[in-house]
């Protein structure tokens, strides 16, 4: 057989094969993930089952509790009539390989009707495309990357503000208090990025000037130039987008090379561990989702329970995995069904729920909106609540990109 017959040959084969697979395909398109998970949640069953993945083991900071005092409080009545809630906690280590691994456990599982999880974007993101796939809902407690709700996906929900809303916020905020000439100080990564790009977004807009941006340092010579180039630029503001661990060792290099201008932090700056940074940190002013002190009788119900129950009282952590797990039993009660697709319709026609970090409702991405961001400054220690800001449909930026919230 000569070259082009055997070439032809080749073809005719490959087309035969393709066909075939077109056929299979057309044919099993009634047995597609999200089909199937339906009609297994569909039959009789005296349980709801719900995945919570988190890096429980490295990062729990309350996350954990705040999820089993609501899982206690709901299965006391149960939901559709009296069903339990099970929760299958999964520990993803912070790893996008192991967060998606569990992703796709949980979707070969057709008995799963949500999840709540994961913790950073990076691992949220590519997990949350499977949870997609396969047809459960997703409700996202610590995102903040813009990249999670782009796809718009009627399944994925994010349950905390993103990254465009918390640095509009913050830019707002530094507006209100006349700072003319800001710094930022970011990490290169989603996270570090996406909020300064919003902050600086917004700065602008508000008529202040960004005067720089420094991603990183070599040395304590190295901060020092920083520190006198920003002086020279009559910095009167310095807006960091860093996790806490990092925070602190900018804060306290900033601090030793003479410059004692005002901080301003992204959300990832609210942690025990910023708080317990030392003396240096002390006077900064961070976004936070949550108002431990707030004056609602569902936060103070819950504060005090939680207090009752664990011996100290909620971070934000607790109160997002609270709120995570209740807000998705309401959505189920209203569905009145364990099926994804109907309790992503009811999450979706919400139109006001109060949590104990306040009102929720989702735009058409899936985004939270009602939420305040709540500005707080730490003193001795402790962080104390200044002002609160609700979040709207204004708060969304046209633009892409964005990070992860630690």
């Amino acid at each position: 057989m000569n070259g082009n017959g055997g070439n032809h040959l080749k073809w005719v084969l490959w087309s035969v094969v393709l066909l075939g697979a077109l056929v299979i395909s057309g044919c099993s398109s009634d047995t597609a993930p999200d089909q199937i998970r339906e009609k297994t949640l569909g039959s009789s069953s005296n349980e709801v089952i719900v995945g919570a993945v988190w890096p429980f083991e490295k990062q729990n900071e309350q996350f954990r509790e705040g999820l089993q005092l609501a899982l206690e409080q709901i299965n006391k009545e149960g939901v559709l009539g009296g069903k339990k809630i099970k929760l299958l906690e999964m520990d993803d280590g912070a790893s996008t390989t192991k967060g998606m691994a569990i992703a796709q456990q949980f979707a070969d599982n057709p008995s799963v009707s949500a999840v709540i999880g994961h913790r950073g974007s990076s691992v949220t993101v590519p997990a949350s495309r499977i949870y997609a796939n396969a047809g459960i809902v997703l409700l996202s407690p610590a995102s903040t990357s813009p990249k999670l709700t782009d796809v718009s996906s009627p399944y994925i929900f994010r349950n905390i503000p993103n990254d465009n809303q918390i640095g509009q916020s913050l830019a707002l905020y530094a507006a209100g208090t006349k700072h003319e000439n800001i710094a930022i100080y970011y990490t290169d990564d989603e996270y570090g990025r996406g909020l300064a790009n919003a902050f600086e977004r917004q700065a602008t807009l508000s008529g202040q000037n960004v005067v720089d941006r420094v991603s990183g340092y070599k040395d304590g010579a190295d901060m020092m130039r920083i520190a006198n180039k920003w002086e020279t630029l009559d910095t009167d503001l310095i807006m960091v987008a860093t996790r806490a661990d990092e925070g602190i060792t900018f804060v306290k290099a900033i601090r030793a090379a003479g410059m004692d201008t005002p901080i301003i932090g992204g959300d990832a700056l609210d942690s025990a561990e910023f708080a317990q940074g030392g003396g240096s940190v002390e006077g900064t002013i961070v976004a936070s989702v949550y108002d431990d002190q707030g004056q609602s009788t569902v936060n103070q119900d819950f504060r005090s329970t939680y207090i009752e129950h664990y011996g100290k009282a909620p971070d934000k952590w607790a109160a997002q995995a609270y709120d995570s797990l209740k807000l998705l039993a309401a959505g189920i009660e209203e569905a009145g069904s364990r099926s994804p697709k109907a309790i992503a319709e009811a999450l979706s026609d919400l139109t006001s729920w109060d949590g104990v970090t306040g009102e929720h409702f989702f735009d058409t991405q899936g985004d939270v909106q009602g939420m305040s961001i709540v500005m707080k400054k730490l003193q001795q220690g402790k962080f104390q609540t200044l002002n609160e800001t609700p979040v709207s449909d204004s708060s969304r930026d046209s633009a892409k990109g964005g990070g992860q919230d630690e």
